[in-house]
């Protein structure tokens, strides 16, 4: 058996743990190998009310259109995984050669039945906060669902269509027919806004299971925003370590895009990627149909009406009270970046992904800007001839000094609709990159920039962007070199390093606007009356919640101990006022004497009415208290100075790279022709020698004398391809293969 054979015998191997591991019954599905460059084996296979066609040859067999669970063959996960390892295969084909991929058909994935199980379990586990299992399911919902993929294969499903719906909500399954409701109740119905319906709901995930690996593999790394593993630490991290060497930036919104996106905008910048009519004209009737909003006369007839009374909800005993500060604290500290979400029409959660459709425009436009404004210079750290940067390795945000005769170069990031562009060269480098990029975004996305929009400011300045303020900081680190003569000279020298701090100022300002404080220059805790009927075991738990979040916020900051100090300091004042005024203390001084500085002793007992809490805790008659974190700036952990490796990607991309290089049979041929050359021998050869020279020499070996084994072995010879040659002949070339698929 020729060579190539043996390597192609160790992919299948590995692609059959692959599928062992994206299958949960892998005993089910004979392990088939995936073809290069294709997705399903037959893309006509697949009608649109009939047979599916199956990915791997699985489910391409003859079916019953009209019985579901014939439909249902191969895993949903292990489809899904094998559009993200083609995904990431055509990206990186693509991105080796000079010709690009060609567009994607994704009709098939879209009449493939065990994804639209999988995209109800997704809205199902939204709708109820449960999730449902795939042998949970009833036939009848099975029905429905098969319903709703033929209505969407022939066209004749609509978004916001509550008068035929296909599949009902888990928590409506009784609610009327609309066949059966009278002309005002159906008009009530038809104008009345409310939630989406829940099939519209199932049909994004869809989309978002088809398009979202298609679109991960060719986004730009220098996006980390709405995409899986790129989190906003992610982004500080990456500025922290490539934006040292910048003077100038750039900062930019492109919000309005996120807001009211153009519709004929949206689908250009789809259909580059992915030219399917079905799905493209799924989200382009999602994009233009419209809104069911209330009108003007529904909004005043609404005010006008007299508020009924409400009975009050008792609520049993021993249940907190409802927490709405902690839920409005949390999402209240959000980033000015972050809180912007998309939410275009009837798209739902495919709105992000869209969203980055279009921006990568932009993304693809400065990658081609970062090209042309690179003048690298011989004399400089930063660069050479060769573009290879070369920068510190011991203090990644060093920032080297600036010159006409030094490196010039840009740089770029973006989270969401907010953008920052470093610029290390002249000011006027800045000036021209700025110039051309408002003519870019008129042009591409018709919005309308100015030099106030988009204003270059200097470091020194300090620029803002995810709440954290980017600026320098001058070191004096202690240089020790050798001098001629063998003297070790030691002086101090002079450095300056990128800062990333968190801004106590937009913390304060959070605060403020949260009603913790008042006041900018001396701020005030004020007592947060929302936990009033709160019990103080419950109050403390959450509000440590907070501050553990607060603390993993700002976990890369140069201050954080400052900062994460500060926000324990208002939160305490902030309990203390409120127990003061609930437990009629008159003081906090009074409420810190008696609940100790972190709140952690209760308030209500009192000396000789009843025993002591310790008495109670240790009896189980009471909850425990736990104090406030971090009401010391000891107790704050350090900053996490962690460098982000170079050409960082997230782990799951990671893993995928690294699989499709596993499964590429030129790869596994190159490090096998690479391990003949050293002179090494792989696992595989070594024991198919072992084997032949059991039944060459009809002898064993002895395990007890290591010498003998020695010798044998040396006898068997070194020379892998020698032995292959001369001694073994065809025959043995044969066996060994054999040998090592069953080892």
């Amino acid at each position: 058996m020729p060579p190539p054979r043996r390597a192609l015998l160790t992919s299948l191997l590995r692609l059959r743990a692959f599928s062992s591991i994206a299958s949960p019954h892998p005993h089910l599905h004979p392990p088939i190998p995936p073809r290069r460059h294709q997705f399903v084996a037959d893309p006509a296979a697949s009608t649109s009310r009939g047979v599916v066609g199956g990915i791997g040859g699985a489910g391409g067999g003859t079916g019953n259109p009209l019985d579901p669970t014939q439909l249902l063959r191969d895993d949903p996960v292990a489809i899904t995984a094998s559009l993200w390892v083609s995904s990431f295969r055509a990206a990186a084909d693509s991105a080796s050669s000079s010709t690009p991929a060609p567009p994607q058909s994704l009709t098939p994935f879209l009449s493939r039945l065990e994804l639209w199980v999988l995209a109800y379990q997704k809205a199902y586990a939204d709708e109820t906060g449960s999730y449902l299992p795939r042998s949970s399911i009833p036939a009848s919902t099975l029905a429905s669902l098969l319903s709703l993929r033929n209505a969407v294969l022939d066209a004749r499903f609509r978004f916001g269509n509550r008068l035929t719906p296909f599949l009902q909500s888990p928590r409506a399954a009784n609610a009327p027919d609309p066949a059966t409701l009278s002309k005002r109740k159906l008009r009530a119905l038809l104008t009345t806004p409310g939630p989406p319906p829940f099939q519209d709901r199932v049909v994004q995930e869809l989309l978002l299971l088809l398009l979202e690996p298609v679109y991960e593999a060719r986004f730009s790394p220098k996006s980390f925003a709405f995409r899986p593993g790129r989190s906003p630490h992610a982004a500080i991290r990456t500025i922290r370590r490539s934006f040292a060497p910048y003077l100038w930036y750039i900062k930019g919104d492109l919000s309005p895009l996120l807001h009211s996106p153009d519709p004929a905008l949206v689908v250009g910048a789809l259909i580059r990627d992915v030219r399917d009519k079905k799905v493209v004209d799924l989200i382009r009737s999602a994009l233009l149909t419209p809104l069911v909003t209330a009108s003007d006369d529904a909004l005043v007839k609404k005010k006008k009406t007299k508020r009924k009374y409400q009975k009050k909800k008792v609520l049993p005993e021993g249940e907190p009270k409802p927490d709405p500060y902690w839920l409005q604290t949390f999402f209240g500290f959000a980033p000015e970046e972050a809180l912007t979400q998309p939410d275009w029409g009837h798209c739902g959660v495919l709105s992000p992904l869209l969203a980055n459709v279009c921006l990568d425009e932009l993304d693809k436009w400065m990658d081609e800007k970062i090209k042309e404004f690179y003048k690298p210079s011989k004399s400089d750290v930063v660069g050479g001839d060769d573009g290879i940067e070369q920068g510190n390795t011991s203090w990644p945000e060093f920032v080297p000094t600036s010159g006409p005769d030094k490196t010039r170069k840009v740089d770029y990031i973006r989270y969401g609709g907010h953008f920052l562009i470093g610029v290390r060269g002249p000011r006027a480098d800045a000036a021209v990159l700025r110039k051309q990029l408002v003519e870019f975004c008129d042009h591409r996305f018709r919005i309308k920039l100015d030099n106030e929009s988009l204003p270059i400011e200097h470091i020194t300045k300090g620029i803002m962007f995810l709440d954290h303020v980017l600026c320098r900081r001058v070191v004096y680190p202690t240089l020790r070199y050798t001098a001629t003569g063998g003297k070790i000279i030691s002086e101090k020298g002079v450095g300056t390093l990128l800062s990333v701090t968190a801004s106590l100022k937009q913390c304060i300002k959070q605060f403020r606007k949260l009603e913790f404080l008042k006041g900018d220059r001396e701020p005030d805790p004020q007592p947060c009356f929302r936990m009033f009927h709160a019990t103080q075991a419950h109050t403390n738990s959450q509000m440590n919640k907070l501050l553990l979040t607060m603390a993993e916020w700002y976990r890369y900051a140069d201050n954080r101990k400052k900062v994460v100090n500060f926000c324990s300091y208002i939160i305490r004042g902030s309990l203390a006022k409120l127990y003061a005024a609930k437990y009629k203390l008159r003081s906090r001084a009074k409420v810190y004497k008696i609940a100790s500085r972190n709140l952690s002793r209760p308030l209500k007992d009192k000396k000789g009415q009843s025993p002591e809490y310790h008495n109670l805790l240790r009896m189980g008659l009471v909850d425990s208290i736990d104090g406030l974190q971090y009401t010391r700036m000891s107790m704050v952990p350090d900053p996490d100075y962690t460098p982000l490796p170079s050409g960082w990607r997230p782990d799951h991309e990671n893993i995928l790279l690294e699989y499709i290089k596993l499964t590429d049979q030129q790869t596994l041929e190159e490090q096998r022709t690479c391990i003949r050359e050293e002179g090494l021998i792989i696992p595989q050869d070594y024991i198919s020698m072992l084997v032949w020279g059991y039944k060459k020499n009809a002898v064993l070996l002895p395990s007890s004398k290591e010498s003998d084994a020695q010798v044998s072995i040396e006898d068997l010879g070194s020379d892998t391809d020698e032995l292959v040659e001369k001694e073994l002949g065809n025959e043995g070339r044969q066996g060994f293969p054999k040998f090592a698929e069953m080892s």
